[in-house]
């Protein structure tokens, strides 16, 4: 006797993988933005102590607390997108009916996507590039503060992907569940 699954069980067992693939990477990314600014606000702190408390310059703290920054920050995109959210115009989109939000929804994440792409695109050649160059203070090549680019829209094209597929087959969940999730 064969068991047939529907194509509804299906649709929902594969929004459920995409749930928790996107909850499992967002909960890594947002371990490690905890880890760098941890070490941001260390690094700030060291700063001022040096600053104004030992009144010895410590002109390094200063560099490594902007690279700090931009790596934080662009890790974080993934973060908003993964739990929807990100910067969005909602009014007109929760006008209308169901199903037209649904692809509505779904023409957006691909326009999201084009853009996130077209960023970890580019931004492996602004890497590249980087290799060449070097960072005032440390002496070290620009690859790493620049790898930020592309390695974050990289991961905002998953989050996208995976948020999307689980909209689009199961609909958006509701904010309490997207909380508890991550």
């Amino acid at each position: 006797m064969t068991i047939n699954v529907s194509a509804d069980s299906q649709s929902k067992r594969l929004g459920e993988t995409c749930a928790a693939a996107s909850a499992f990477i967002n909960r890594w990314v947002e371990r490690l933005c905890a880890g760098i600014l941890a070490v941001l606000v260390i690094d700030v702190g060291v700063g001022i102590f040096g600053r104004y408390v030992v009144e010895l310059p410590v002109t390094w703290t200063e560099e490594l607390a902007r690279y700090l920054m931009i790596w934080a920050a662009l890790l974080a995109v993934s973060c908003g997108v993964a739990r929807r959210e990100h910067v969005a115009v909602t009014a007109l989109l929760e006008r209308l009916p169901k199903k037209l939000q649904r692809y509505l929804g779904a023409a957006i994440d691909t326009l999201g996507f084009a853009f996130f792409a077209f960023l970890a695109y580019f931004g492996i050649d602004m890497t590249k590039q980087g290799a060449t160059q070097y960072a005032t203070i440390f002496e070290m090549t620009m690859w790493m503060p620049f790898a930020a680019v592309p390695v974050s829209s990289a991961l905002a094209c998953v989050q996208l992907a995976l948020t999307a597929v689980r909209d689009f087959l199961q609909g958006p969940p509701p904010a309490a569940i997207l909380k508890e999730a991550q």
